[in-house]
């Protein structure tokens, strides 16, 4: 970003001067974050927050009380938070975000002791459709945290047994490969499409932990075309990359449902990997099944992405073709 030749005025003074250095991060990598998202130079020195005359000085005076009052209330801030806060200020969304953000709705806790709370207003939203619905759709562009969410939150269910098990069920389309060609076991041959869903886990119980509980059967690996003629009460079952699912499919997965069950459906219609994409079982569940109490959708937006900013950006590219 260049410096030179700018008139520039104060438009802020930090009021904690602790919060100096957590606000511009370390190697001021959220400073640099700021400036590439408004297109101009922000200067922050000795806690006074300097930026070119005729520039967006409301919304970086809004950016800038925001982030003290977030680490006011005891939060660290990362990068995504950052992109996360300054988004919604564009979309004059940030008193609602700044609720939620103080509100610390906890998801769940990870191995680590990391509490996981909602970072986006979707976000909130799914959670509390989680918390009040039997079936939850999370449809949406990668990176926006539906599946991310979706097993943290079938893991604290299980942490607090409420439920009995966690079944993770994925339709293996994605390379043309039909599972009976691959090497191994059920387990085996599903294992490269549910990694994402691991890592997860792992991050929760930890590998050794997860490896003893699917063992025991208290986390299941459930190919979609073995679900036919189950029930299946107690349990979380997560539905993964939902938009390959064929509409005959999508009924019957839904109709597994048990009692004191949850069933979490997430995927991507702009991904949809079928012959004939209109088929998708994601699709037309979202269009026949909205109006049922008890089931509930949450739609995701690119503005959701909580992965690098570059993803974003490759979204929006996309969207743009």
């Amino acid at each position: 970003m260049e410096y030179k030749n700018i008139e520039y005025k104060n438009i802020y003074t930090i009021k904690n001067e602790f919060n100096e250095a957590k606000i511009l991060g370390a190697n001021n990598n959220n400073l640099k974050t700021m400036e590439e998202m408004y297109q101009h130079p922000i200067i922050v020195s000795r806690s006074i927050v300097s930026i070119p005359v005729d520039r967006d000085e409301k919304e970086i005076v809004l950016l800038f009380e925001t982030l003290e009052k977030i680490l006011n209330a005891s939060f660290s801030l990362s990068l995504i938070d950052i992109i996360n806060i300054i988004k919604s200020i564009k979309k004059d969304e940030i008193d609602e975000l700044l609720h939620i953000y103080l509100k610390k709705e906890l998801i769940c806790t990870l191995s680590n002791s990391k509490a996981i709370y909602p970072k986006t207003i979707n976000q909130s939203l799914y959670l509390h459709a989680l918390n009040n619905n039997s079936i939850v759709f999370g449809i949406g562009p990668a990176g926006t945290g539906k599946t991310y969410i979706a097993v943290l939150y079938a893991c604290n269910l299980l942490k607090k047994q409420d439920i009995k098990k966690i079944v993770l069920v994925r339709p293996v389309v994605e390379a043309g490969e039909k599972l009976g060609f691959l090497p191994g076991d059920i387990k085996e041959k599903i294992d490269p499409y549910l990694i994402p869903l691991y890592d997860c886990l792992e991050d929760v119980f930890g590998k050794t932990n997860v490896e003893k509980m699917i063992e025991k059967g208290i986390i299941e690996i459930a190919p979609l075309a073995y679900m036919r003629g189950r029930t299946l009460d107690n349990a979380c079952i997560i539905l993964d990359e939902a938009q390959n699912t064929t509409q005959m499919q999508m009924k019957m997965f839904l109709t597994r449902l048990g009692f004191n069950s949850k069933m979490i459906i997430t995927g991507d219609t702009s991904q949809i990997d079928l012959m004939n994409k209109s088929l998708s079982g994601l699709i037309e569940a979202s269009r026949i099944l909205r109006d049922i109490d008890g089931i509930k959708f949450i739609n995701f937006e690119k503005s959701d992405v909580m992965r690098n900013p570059l993803v974003y950006k490759i979204i929006e590219k996309y969207e743009e073709k």
